[in-house]
Order: structure tokens, then C-alpha cells, then sequence
């Protein structure tokens, strides 16, 4: 509708022809694109499990095939929401025909985290105190590598990790599928502009690590340069890399070393790396053990 609640028309008079057939899951799409998200649909077993383990997560409706109600019971229970049962062959959440949703699907809000102040500022009483550490995207669009990022970020006790609020992945159910959960629990905040929060935390106190890998500086020996003090990692997108003003903004360039010169890491890779070797360097500095054993499932 137009302001005043009128319809828009052509300049024949008649209304624009809308696009026959058009599916909800594309209408709801393009809508979130005009106007941002309002609500987001989660989709697979352990992103709707994640989110109504939450108590920060607002549900509106939960769709659940029979399969699905077994296996996600004790959290139904749990969460008081009472889900609708689907057909696993007509299945009625608007997504798109390629989710894989498992036979499950979970309407939401999307989730609010504090501001980056309050996040990233070192504290005394966290289990990170010593040397906080984040990780910050410069317009990394696919909400893949955004979810495999935060699932990292969280096994190796990121802080937050931080993108632009335009140009970066939204809050989306395939970026929920991808981290597996860790979106309920690893903050993902998105600011309006990269610089300045990177300023923000310089003056925080944390060292900007900006992974580039052209730089003459290993990432080992530049984390093992300053291994107690709040690190963030700095990734820029797979082929277009950081900008300029990111690079600017960084303490220093730093590259993750391969074996063969041409080699190059997908994103959310070289993420899962650099967190590995912040921890790793902080640990042989204060003497103390290296990482324990993660499960890769």
C-alpha cells in the first residue's frame, strides 16, 4: 500500500500484476530485504532445540512432524510451547524448497545482545578475563560461513563476534542450521560501522589482528608478541579480503602459514584457525595446559 493507504498503480491506472503463484517462503524473502527481518524461521533439529532451550529466544510457532516431536520432546515440554504437527510431505513452514529443516521448523524473533561495550570490555570475574578474544567479519555474506564461525567461536570461547549491520549475513535459519546452536549462545552482533567499533576496542585495550595472507608476519609469532592481552581477530571476505579502512584500523597483518603457495582457506577455516592459535598462545605463555580434546560432532 502507499502512504495513505492507497494502492500503487501503473501509469495506465491499473494495479501492478503480481507474480502468480508466488510462494510464501520468496514473499517473506524478499519482504526481510526491503524492509529487514521482523521474524526469522529456524529450521533443523539442533537450531530449534537451541532456541527453545533459550529463555532469551521470543517463539511465535513451532511446526513439528511426528518425527520430529519425538525427538525434540523433552525441550517441547520444557519450553511450554505447544507445536502444530505437519505431513512430512506437505510440510507448511514458509522456507525455502532447498532447507534442509529436518521436520523441524521454529518462527522467531530474532535474538537482541548487549552493546559492544558491554560485551567486549574486559572483566575480572569472566572465565576469559585474562585475554578476552573476538572475532570481527568485514562483510562476510554467506550465512554458511557466519554459522560455521559463531559454532568456533563458541567451541574456543569467543567473546562475540562482530559483522556490519549492512553488506554481512543476517539472522536467518540457514545461518542458525550452519552453527548448530551456537547462535543461541555465541553472541553475533552487528554494528553499523566496522571502523569505528574497531576504534571503540582499541581503546579498550584489545590488539586487531587482521588475517591477510600476503602479510610477512606469521599468525603464530604475531599473537605470541602480546599473547595476554584482549585479541581480536579481523577476517575479511573470501576473494574482495579486508578493506582498505579494516586494514587501517588493524594493529597489525598477520598470515596463517600453508603449505603450498597457491592454498587459500575458506573463511570460517582460517576463523576456526586463528581462534585455535589465540588460545594456544596464551596458554604456553601462562605455562599452562594446551587445549583439550574437542568433539567434532
Amino acid at each position: 500500500m502507499a502512504a495513505g493507504g492507497e494502492a500503487r498503480t501503473n501509469k495506465s491506472g491499473r494495479k501492478p500484476a503480481q507474480p502468480a503463484g508466488k510462494p510464501a517462503w520468496a514473499i517473506a524473502r524478499d519482504r526481510a530485504k526491503r524492509e529487514g527481518p521482523t521474524t526469522v524461521w529456524l529450521f533443523g533439529l539442533h537450531a530449534v532445540r537451541a532456541a527453545l532451550e533459550n529463555p532469551a529466544r521470543r517463539r511465535h510457532r513451532l511446526i513439528l512432524t511426528p518425527n520430529a516431536v519425538d525427538r525434540l520432546g523433552p525441550a517441547v515440554a520444557a519450553a511450554g510451547v505447544t507445536p502444530e504437527i505437519a505431513d512430512p510431505r506437505r510440510f507448511s513452514a514458509p522456507l525455502d524448497p532447498g532447507s534442509v529443516h529436518q521436520g523441524a521448523a521454529l518462527e522467531a524473533d530474532p535474538l537482541e545482545w548487549p552493546s559492544l561495550s558491554e560485551l567486549c570490555a574486559p572483566r575480572a570475574n569472566a572465565p576469559d578475563a585474562n585475554s578476552p578474544r573476538i572475532v570481527l567479519l568485514d562483510r562476510v555474506s554467506d550465512p554458511h560461513n557466519v554459522g560455521a564461525v559463531l559454532r568456533s567461536a563458541e567451541v574456543f570461547g569467543a567473546r562475540a563476534v562482530i559483522a556490519t549491520a549492512r553488506h554481512a549475513a543476517p539472522e536467518t535459519g540457514s545461518l542458525a542450521k550452519a552453527a548448530s546452536g551456537a547462535l543461541e549462545r555465541q553472541p553475533y552482533l552487528r554494528v553499523r560501522n566496522l571502523a569505528t567499533a574497531m576504534e571503540t576496542l582499541t581503546q579498550m585495550g584489545y590488539r586487531l589482528t587482521g588475517l591477510d595472507g600476503a602479510a610477512p608476519t606469521g599468525l603464530a609469532e604475531m599473537l605470541a608478541a602480546a599473547p595476554d592481552q584482549p585479541t581480536g581477530l579481523v577476517l575479511g571476505a573470501e576473494g574482495a579480503g579486508l578493506r582498505e579502512l579494516t586494514r587501517a584500523r588493524c594493529t597489525g597483518l598477520a598470515r596463517i602459514g600453508t603449505a603450498a603457495g597457491f592454498a587459500s582457506l575458506n573463511v570460517s577455516n582460517a576463523a576456526a584457525i586463528a581462534l585455535y592459535a589465540a588460545q594456544e598462545a596464551l596458554a604456553q605463555s601462562s605455562g599452562g595446559p594446551n587445549l583439550r580434546d574437542h568433539s567434532t560432532s
